[in-house]
């Protein structure tokens, strides 16, 4: 169904606020480009208005924190149709890019900035070689759906093309517009259709080998040391980190990379993600056991950027002195995800002989 919102001013007698349009659509990247977070707080813009080998101009190109890209075009004066088989054509287009492109991309953007720091300050990982087979999405930017493109976006999504749509309305109230968001597909989901972890490259992908990645980030906000203690995976500081877990169900197996330092465990997965208000190890809160790191304690009370723990039953691990690093091996840096990369496959065959115990009951 066509995507609409209402905004309501609360009263005794509730008022409905009169829909509005920009006097421009153009005002809309612009104010999009001066505050990414009205499209999403985790990623970082990178280019705007680029020419293609085609002749076209993509609007927007970002970066996620795994370092996928992520193509936004917005609707103007396109019928819905158009639009997405003009973010389809330019999707095949971003798709090709090297780590090159993207630098001489993002310096006509950003001139005198270094892609590779302002990725690093925004993330707080670096941009390394993984993110190069990071895959990308596509989001289309409107002020309405119809049905006819709604059904095509799914159609899409369901065979493996991570693509979304999102829906501005315009609202007035008090001599000001206001804007509202509202996205045809959760963002995180739309992310991690089976796409994740690859760029096509003219390569197909194999069928999901029913075993799950995880990128657990060491360091001082997250202990691999109290994880192999007390039987946990977790990520924090935003919901792009935390959302993810979701992915995992009790019965999946894992195996736990560590981001530049290897592979460290396999487990399988004994709960859902929660968050550390209400994660127990022996019926402790799990913050008075892991006293390693600061499992971003901070926020313990935000929802959002909070901490959150899936229990595992580890089956094999080794501390990170004895990370399993070989050439080739599959890396991304989502906190979870199912890979469909034939890499990926090849990585599990050869973590099966590292962690021989893999497979114990």
């Amino acid at each position: 169904m066509p995507i609409r919102t209402t905004l309501w001013k609360v009263g005794t007698k509730p008022e409905a606020l009169p829909v509005s349009t920009l006097k421009k659509e153009a005002e809309l990247e612009a104010m999009i480009v001066a505050c990414p977070a009205l499209v999403s707080d985790e990623w970082l813009i990178i280019g705007q208005q680029e020419i293609t080998p085609h002749a076209g101009r993509i609007d927007l190109l970002a970066l996620a924190p795994d370092g996928s890209r992520v193509l936004l075009e917005l609707k103007r004066d396109k019928t819905p149709r158009e639009v997405v088989a003009q973010t389809l054509d330019y999707g095949a287009w971003v798709d090709g890019l090297e780590t090159d492109d993207l630098v001489a991309i993002y310096g006509r953007f950003r001139p005198g900035r270094d892609l590779a720091a302002d990725f690093l300050e925004k993330f707080g990982v670096e941009y390394d070689e993984e993110a190069q087979h990071a895959g990308h999405q596509l989001v289309i930017v409107a002020s309405e759906l119809d049905d006819s493109s709604e059904r095509i976006v799914n159609y899409l999504n369901a065979r493996g093309i991570a693509i979304n749509v999102l829906c501005f309305q315009v609202f007035e109230h008090a001599g000001q517009q206001l804007l509202s968001r509202t996205w045809l597909i959760d963002p995180v989901a739309a992310a991690q259709v089976p796409t994740t972890g690859t760029r096509s490259a003219g390569v197909a992908n194999d069928p999901w080998n029913g075993e799950s990645y995880v990128s657990f980030g060491e360091g001082h906000t997250r202990s691999w040391e109290d994880a192999r203690q007390h039987g946990f995976i977790s990520a924090g500081g935003g919901a792009w980190y935390t959302n993810t877990l979701r992915l995992l169900a009790p019965g999946d197996r894992v195996w736990v990379n560590i981001p530049k330092t290897g592979y460290v465990g396999v487990g399988r997965v004994t709960g859902v993600a929660q968050p550390a208000t209400e994660f127990t190890v022996g019926g402790k809160p799990v913050l008075e056991v892991a006293r390693r790191a600061t499992y971003h304690v901070e926020n313990l009370n935000d929802p959002e950027r909070c901490e959150y723990f899936v229990p595992v039953q580890w089956l094999e691990t080794v501390p990170v002195a004895q990370a399993r690093r070989e050439l080739g091996f599959f890396g991304n840096q989502n906190s979870a995800c199912k890979p469909v990369a034939p890499k990926w496959r090849t990585t599990v065959d050869r973590l099966q002989k590292l962690f021989p115990q893999f497979n114990k009951a």
